[in-house]
């Protein structure tokens, strides 16, 4: 399979990055968020072929909170959430947020998952580089929970993930980047569970996984879209962002 035939085989739906951005602001100014009422915030990996996300939201929403931990897992916590919410404008009484969190997966020319070409490098590199220590660790066998404060994003990264798995039947790249997705979105509604006010709140949560592709060219497969406004939530309707006519040029 080719890069096409892989995303189209378990990323059905992927679009542009630009275009999942630029579509998504759109959707939802028609609940209500906008640059200057909202603040964005952005939960992606540390990795630097990443950044291109953080870069276009930014255009469309302004200066972004960073959400951002290794595997794309949120580590900030209540205090991380809270600070976020601080920062926001305050528009007729209410604050808005909107949340942006993906974790990644490289897919090269071939159809590799997980394998890529970092500029300067002629090796092939990979990504999600956590997550396929995460499962390497998983087909050796997980030796250690404790957090290593020497190397501390992996090693909480190792204790969220480690429950969600099946360590007799160990995921391949694609299945782990997908339950991390899910993972990701869970503790997210956690942490806004135990930090917004809904009365005085309004906020948005737009998931998916980041997909980096040849040529430096970046996808999203959208996942999980919907905004809570008044305490209501509506699940928000991706049928502008699906492009079937997804092609590596």
């Amino acid at each position: 399979m080719d890069f096409s035939q892989t995303v189209d085989t378990h990323f059905s739906g992927a679009v542009r990055e630009v275009a999942f951005i630029r579509n998504s602001f759109g959707t939802l100014s028609s609940y209500g968020f906008t640059s200057r009422n909202t603040i964005a915030c952005v939960g992606v990996c540390r990795d630097e072929l990443t950044r291109t996300f953080v870069d276009e939201v930014q255009k469309v929403w302004g200066e972004a909170f960073n959400f951002s931990g290794l595997g794309g897992l949120l580590s900030l916590g209540k205090t991380g959430l809270t600070a976020a919410h601080h920062h926001a404008p305050i528009e007729d009484g209410r604050e808005r947020y909107v949340y942006y969190v993906l974790p990644h997966i490289a897919i090269d020319g071939s159809g590799k998952s997980g394998a890529c070409y970092r500029p300067g490098r002629t090796e092939p590199s990979t990504a999600c580089g956590a997550l396929i220590a995460f499962r390497n660790q998983l087909i050796e066998g997980i030796k250690s929970v404790e957090v290593d404060w020497d190397d501390p994003e992996q090693s909480l990264l190792i204790r969220r993930l480690l429950p969600e798995m099946d360590t007799n039947n160990v995921p391949d790249l694609v299945t782990l980047t997908q339950v991390v997705q899910r993972v990701i979105v869970t503790d997210l509604e956690r942490l806004i569970g135990l930090t917004i006010n809904t009365d005085i709140s309004d906020y948005a949560v737009c998931s998916g996984i980041q997909i980096h592709g040849p040529d430096q060219k970046q996808y999203v497969w959208p996942s999980t879209m919907y905004v809570v406004k008044n305490g209501q939530r509506t699940n928000v309707s991706q049928n502008e962002l699906h492009n079937p006519h997804l092609k590596s040029t």
